[in-house]
């Protein structure tokens, strides 16, 4: 195979498929944008406005919402593109698909440095405050995010503007072999998926035993708004990676098994569509996650529900952790100092003894 074309499921459907389709891909998409773009515009203008005491937990939601912004506001583009064509040229399909690429690869890096923080925040508070102290997060964000661009990199020369029926379609990968088209498959699911769900599987498989354990309700609320994150992330990213997971089979045996290869990606080709609107769907749930979460707050006039959580959040995390450990260290000092009360006590009555039987008088 010299050249491979990767096609949405779009293309590869019967021209009325398609057109029912399309229908149902526009309709998912604009609500993906009606709701998730005001969403996360919310979120970042609450923290930036009313959060001034910031925990690493509420930073790294600020950069998470910035993220699946960016991916929400391209929607109306892709949604005219699927109803019409593509008319804004190669160039700018590369250029949107890349940030797409690269904030999507920032959102799965920050949901897994956000449980690592919880992680961290719970199992080792003394560890997670001497990490506040040093100020690490930034350098680690600034990297996350040129890695999230790093990572993207194999988009540029791959993608293009094909045509079919007659219509431009920012919607298709064109791979120069079959090793090229191995190696960014393989890249995106290892480093997209594998690696990170694997580092959230442990870190929650860890904290699992102590969130029904913990001392302050309010960390216990923290760790269950971010493990709640990451399971919507699981069940939004899982179908498009078991897609990918398909092509990589369907390149191992598509010469030895030519009839196998070509019914999975059949299988895979139906499966692409419900991935691929889940992907945009991912960005669009954490805004709401938040929502359900504020309303055990009750707001006022001048504080919403979403503003005291990300306050609650900010007071709990990660200091909460060494609060309950300097809360039994200063009840071990209490119990310490009023002992030494007694001891002193003691040696002064046996003192005043001693003077009294050598002054018998």
């Amino acid at each position: 195979m010299n050249h491979s074309a990767v096609l949405s499921s779009l293309e590869e459907m019967a021209p009325e498929e398609f057109e029912g389709g399309t229908a149902v891909a526009c309709v998912i998409l604009g609500l993906s944008f009606l709701i998730g773009a005001p969403g996360n515009l919310l979120v970042i203008w609450t923290i930036l406005r009313h959060i001034k005491q910031r925990s690493h937990t509420v930073v790294l939601i600020l950069h998470l919402a910035a993220a699946d912004l960016l991916v929400l506001i391209t929607l109306p583009l892709w949604i005219y593109s699927l109803a019409h064509s593509w008319v804004f040229g190669e160039a700018s399909c590369k250029a949107m698909v890349y940030m797409i690429n690269a904030c999507m690869y920032s959102s799965v890096f920050l949901i897994t440095l956000m449980s690592v923080e919880r992680f961290v925040a719970v199992r080792y508070p003394f560890a997670s405050a001497d990490w506040k102290r040093k100020n690490a997060l930034n350098k680690l964000l600034l990297t996350l995010w040129i890695a999230a661009f790093l990572f993207s990199i194999p988009v540029i020369p791959t993608q293009v503007v094909g045509t079919e029926a007659g219509e431009e379609h920012c919607l298709y990968r064109l791979y120069t072999s079959a090793t090229q088209e191995l190696v960014c498959v393989l890249l995106e699911t290892l480093v997209g998926y594998i690696l990170p769900f694997s580092i959230l599987v442990v870190c929650y498989g860890c904290l699992c035993s102590r969130i029904t354990k913990m001392t302050f309700k309010s960390k216990r609320k923290s760790t269950v708004l971010i493990a709640s994150i990451v399971v919507v992330f699981a069940i939004c990213w899982t179908p498009h990676h078991i897609g990918n997971i398909l092509s990589l089979i369907i390149l191992a045996i598509e010469e030895s098994f030519h009839d196998t290869a070509e019914s999975l990606e059949n299988v895979r080709s139906t499966m692409s569509f419900i991935a691929g609107a889940m992907v945009f769907i991912s960005s669009t749930v954490n805004p709401i996650l938040y929502m359900f979460a504020a309303r055990s707050f009750r707001s006022s006039v001048h504080d919403t529900g979403i503003q005291k959580l990300f306050r609650h959040i900010s007071s709990t995390s990660p200091g909460e952790g060494t609060r309950e450990v300097s809360f039994v260290s200063k009840r071990h000092s209490n119990q310490t100092t009023s002992s030494q009360c007694v001891l002193e006590s003691k040696d002064q009555m046996d003192i005043l003894i001693k003077m009294c039987e050598n002054n018998p008088s």
